[in-house]
């Protein structure tokens, strides 16, 4: 039975998101001069997210901790990295931001067009002009008051613990001057299992918005503080 109704939610999962895909090139098309931020366009995603975890019977979703949110301020926002499911759950916050993401993803048939059509920020590991290019391309989202998403983590991690988070996310919030948003993530990694296509037993997917941290109380050269700072409250939410 988990097999049929798995296979039913990804080819609910994959119609929708073609629907997404054509509602967002439209949208990209029409509003060309008026939305060159994409802020429209990123906001269709709210509806594609909202359906997905609606219709698939093996997820519960909770959402706390937006009263955390200023939607007048621009923020690096730092999330734990458990499974794909993670984007999809992070859109049900509402907020407008660009994902700093690997660039395969945007190689994948209509996932990644739309992540291009939003303006989301490419990034190939190891290559040192692709990681370059995407924190030069994060700071002037984040001068142009568009928040900046990054998993610090760089990969999902395949266990309870948090991998080590890169330096990139915080750098850039000094060099901005701009405020942490930590949100947690808990259960994703199993809403999703790794290497299969089968979903699991229902799964609890909670996202906690932490309170903002902010990066002007720091020297331009404390980001290691900053880091170990932001991992060590996302570390005691998750637990």
């Amino acid at each position: 039975m988990r097999i049929v109704l798995s296979m039913a939610v990804w080819a609910v999962g994959f119609i929708l998101t073609v629907i997404l895909f054509l509602v967002m090139l439209f949208l990209t098309l029409a509003l060309y001069p008026f939305d060159k931020k994409r802020k429209i366009v990123h906001a269709q995603c709210y509806w594609w997210a909202d359906a997905l975890t609606i219709l698939n019977p093996y997820w519960k979703v909770s959402v706390t901790g937006l009263e955390n949110i200023d939607k007048g301020k621009t923020y690096v926002i730092v999330v734990n990295h458990q499974s794909l499911a993670d984007i999809i759950i992070l859109y049900k916050t509402k907020m407008q931001f660009k994902w700093v993401a690997k660039e395969s993803l945007f190689k994948v048939p209509f996932v990644g067009w739309c992540l291009s059509l939003a303006k989301h920020i490419k990034l190939s590991r190891g290559e040192f002009s692709s990681i370059k290019k995407a924190y030069r391309d994060a700071a002037n989202w984040l001068r142009n008051g568009v928040s900046v998403l990054f998993f610090p983590e760089g990969t999902r991690s395949e266990t309870n613990e948090m991998r080590e988070f890169q330096n990139g996310a915080f750098k850039i919030a000094l060099k901005e001057r701009k405020p942490i948003l930590p949100i947690v993530l808990d259960g994703t990694r199993r809403a999703i299992p790794k290497g299969s296509w089968v979903f699991a037993a229902k799964v609890q997917c909670r996202l906690r918005v932490l309170p903002a941290i902010d990066s002007t109380a720091f020297g331009a050269a404390e980001f290691d503080r900053l880091k170990n700072i932001t991992r060590t409250q996302l570390a005691a939410a998750s637990s």
